[in-house]
């Protein structure tokens, strides 16, 4: 950073000093000796610049990089326009951290207030918030929203993530919540063991699903939004942003809060980070939500200003009564997913939507033609599982000529658990050439 200022030695040597202390070894006496480095670390000497590009890009050329994705399951290929990096690099964005004299940064507040608007714009709820690390950590926080002294069990349908269930069970482990799973039945949510559950426990705070699912499926997020607040229990919802593009969005299912993961708005997939994620629910939910809101108002001379309106963290004034345990700032991402909805504007957003899915239908027509049914028979968007007679076979033959196809499972619950099953996934970067290309390899694979 072109404002660091080091320090020498001997101004360190003051410092120390000034509290209390002779020199470093002084300082750190507490830590155990077997704990600190002996002697000189045996470091390799330094290169030139040279010499480090060269070693680099070195260790770079061992990735493989696909030319063609297929892939999704959490994680999507979807276009990044160039506007993205070129303003979210600025270095006056990059290198921002959390405003903790907010009012004064009025630039980083206003990106997370148009942030904000437009995640409860395309969810259809009242207020959004921002600063929460993944959709799966979104999701926990989520459901801990929902607990209250009467009301402590959370239930989760089995037709989600596996890593999003993970983390929830995290987060209410040292919280003492119960999480309890509601299975899964020709790949949806099971209503009846739902209504079943929920009317046979006065505890239960929410119940939390994904849409679409983790195998592709468009549930009946109405019905089951029914059944839950019919039980008196919160209903949240696990969102693909862009698949509300097309599919009713949360507000208009009736949803309490939705969640999800940010990564498809302008954010690549990045090696698997750093995500992002978005949580949005009703007015009257808004002392509970985590992380911050940004409000807007304006100063004394009438202009518009922005406020950070709520910022219940525990390291602030409420501690061990905070909302959340969000500590590190994600405004970055979110300034990344601003950019990109605002670049991408609502007919882009729309159009996004409907070329994943016209896209994703087609794959699965030519898929069928050749013996790989789809495993599910509900509605979907971009994904989707089908049956597969060698999985492995199948996918090594697609590396083999760059493509990297979809996720095998060993069996996902369909009616032909005799073969593999692959969830596929298809994005508006995929060409009509790029998935002829896939079938024409499971045609000479099979």
């Amino acid at each position: 950073m072109g404002t660091f200022i080091p320090n020498t030695k001997e101004e360190q040597l003051k410092m120390l000093k000034e509290i209390g202390y002779k020199d470093f070894d002084d300082l750190f006496k507490v830590i155990p000796d077997a704990a600190k480095v002996k002697g000189e670390l045996k470091l390799p000497e330094g290169l030139s610049e040279i010499e480090v590009d060269r070693k680099v890009q070195g260790l770079a050329n061992k990735n493989v990089v696909f030319r063609s994705i297929f892939r999704g399951a959490g994680a999507y290929n979807h276009y990044v326009p160039s506007a993205v990096d070129a303003i979210a690099n600025k270095e006056e964005f990059l290198t921002a951290y959390t405003p903790y004299q907010a009012e004064i940064s009025q630039g980083i507040l206003q990106s997370i207030f148009e942030y904000q608007t437009m995640i409860a714009e395309i969810t259809g709820m009242d207020i959004a918030n921002a600063s929460l690390y993944d959709g799966a950590s979104a999701a926990a926080e989520a459901c801990w929203m929902c607990k209250d002294r009467k009301h402590s069990t959370i239930y989760v349908s089995g037709a989600i993530d596996e890593r999003i269930l993970e983390v929830i069970k995290t987060y209410s482990f040292g919280r003492e919540n119960k999480v309890e799973i509601i299975p899964a039945k020709d790949g949806v949510t099971d209503k009846d063991a739902l209504k079943k559950a929920l009317e046979a426990d006065d505890e239960a705070a929410c119940f939390l699903m994904q849409y679409p699912n983790f195998f592709g499926v468009v549930e009946d997020a109405e019905e089951l939004c029914k059944i839950t607040q019919g039980a008196g229990a919160k209903f949240i919802m696990y969102c693909q942003p862009l698949a509300l593009g097309l599919l009713k969005n949360p507000g208009e299912i009736g949803a309490d809060i939705a969640v999800g993961e940010g990564q498809p708005l302008g954010l690549g997939l990045e090696f698997g980070g750093p995500y992002l994620g978005f949580l949005s629910t009703k007015e009257e939910n808004m002392r509970m939500i985590p992380g911050r809101l940004i409000g807007e108002t304006v100063d004394t001379r009438g202009e518009r200003g922005f406020v950070l309106t709520i910022q219940a963290r525990e390291q602030h004034i409420r501690r061990e009564k905070a909302s959340s345990n969000v500590c590190s700032n994600e405004a970055w991402c979110a300034l990344r997913a601003g950019i990109y909805l605002s670049t991408i504007g609502p007919k882009g957003f729309e159009d996004a939507a409907k070329l994943c899915s016209s896209k994703a239908h087609y794959m699965a027509e030519e898929l069928d033609k050749i013996g790989m049914k789809l495993c599910f028979k509900g509605e979907f968007w971009n994904e989707f599982a089908t049956t597969c007679p060698d999985a492995d076979k199948l996918l090594k033959a697609l590396e083999d000529k760059g493509i990297l196809g979809g996720l095998k499972f060993s069996c996902c619950g369909c009616d032909d658990a005799k073969e593999d099953c692959i969830l596929w996934c298809c994005t508006e970067l995929n060409t009509k050439e790029d998935i002829d290309e896939v079938i024409a390899v499971a045609k000479e694979v099979f």
